[in-house]
């Protein structure tokens, strides 16, 4: 019998996850990690995971990370949006924590495979007598989760397994409710959880320090936007006028109207670019204002991780996506001096450094790269 680990949230779809492994035959080992002190109800996702392994008389254990998903996790999330980028954590905490982690607990517990409640689908591949393995999203559109993935190596993917990949979210619940499940009815996780019910806002502030700056407004007919579409735009002060002052260019993200707190216009004011030297948040009126949009974005080489590279050509048509539940968008892949472009059918709506640009093959994710 074949053993796998299950990382349990106390949610419902990683309990389905561990429910559906068992009843295929797998000896199930069910993990909660700690990864958070008490601003989050880790106590109370981590009792109905336990309860659920009880049900399924499977062996459950409570493990603490707390102190390494503060260096690799919260400290890159201040440190990102210090330096004026707008990081994903759950990208980089499922590669170098949940993944890794799991990794080296399967090999200490001397299992095969590593399990999670992602909606994400894994295939093996027969490739001329040599077998591969590759991610796909998962049928369930408003569910999947491959954009999170997309940083996992091969050696991640070829150990994990993926139950929940075929099914879409109302079958999970089905599943839980057929079987009794205590979560069954378990809402969703929102959010960041380790920030728990205080304003993201001033989570930064507990780090970041307050720094006046001034707020210039750009006119969407102004001559800059005539021959570039940002972010190949180089603002300056002088191409707009200050209408405000902010409390620092680093709480802001491009695409983010929350917060500038300036009435009396027509259409509502968003952040169209950020200059952290000199603390100055440029602002557009209106969702159509052309600062707000990309057409073209180019990834530097040595920030691009490759889950099946043989499938890129010097220039290829693609489907991206730079969010998650973000519908595919339609690009052209190509290098150019050593650097990788992706040219958007449709210009981008707030595109921000420290995101990530996920790049599929019918419905394969092939690679990702770092915005």
């Amino acid at each position: 019998m074949k053993r796998v680990i299950v990382g349990m949230s106390g949610g419902v779809d990683s309990s389905v996850a561990a429910l559906l492994l068992k009843k295929q035959g797998y000896d199930v080992i069910g993990i909660f990690m700690k990864y958070f002190d008490n601003k989050c109800p880790w106590r109370e996702d981590s009792i109905d995971a336990m309860l659920v392994s009880q049900s399924l008389k499977i062996p459950f254990y409570i493990i603490d990370i707390t102190k390494n998903y503060k260096n690799l996790i919260i400290d890159y999330l201040y440190k990102e949006y210090k330096k004026g980028y707008t990081p994903n954590p759950d990208i980089i905490c499922n590669s170098k924590i949940k993944f890794k982690f799991f990794l080296e607990k399967s090999i200490f517990l001397k299992s095969h495979f590593i399990a999670t409640g992602h909606y994400v689908i894994k295939k093996e591949v027969n490739e001329n007598g040599k077998i591969s393995y590759k991610m796909r999203s998962g049928i369930d559109e408003n569910k999947d989760q491959s954009y999170f993935l997309c940083l996992l190596n091969k050696v991640q993917i070829k150990k994990s397994i993926f139950p929940l990949g075929w099914l879409n979210k109302k079958e999970v619940r089905e599943i839980a409710k057929k079987y009794n499940l205590i979560n069954a009815n378990k809402k969703d996780s929102q959010g960041i959880c380790f920030i728990g019910k205080i304003k993201f806002l001033n989570f930064l502030k507990k780090k970041l320090a307050q720094k006046k700056g001034l707020i210039i407004e750009i006119n969407k007919n102004s001559h800059i936007f005539k021959k570039f579409l940002s972010p190949n735009i180089e603002y300056k002060k002088e191409y707009g006028q200050i209408i405000g002052h902010h409390i620092g260019a680093h709480y802001f993200t491009k695409g983010q109207r929350k917060g500038l707190k300036i009435g009396g216009y027509k259409y509502p004011l968003f952040v169209i670019e950020k200059d952290m030297k000199k603390n100055i948040l440029y602002v557009g009126m209106g969702k159509n204002h052309p600062g707000l949009y990309t057409k073209v974005i180019c990834i530097k080489n040595y920030n691009i991780h490759w889950i099946n590279k043989k499938k890129i050509k010097t220039k290829i048509k693609v489907e991206c996506r730079i969010r998650y539940r973000q519908n595919f968008q339609k690009a052209t892949f190509y290098k150019k001096n050593n650097d990788f472009y992706v040219e958007f059918e449709i210009p981008q709506l707030a595109v921000n450094g420290g995101q990530f640009l996920v790049w599929y093959l019918n419905n394969e994710v092939i690679g990702s790269g770092l915005i």
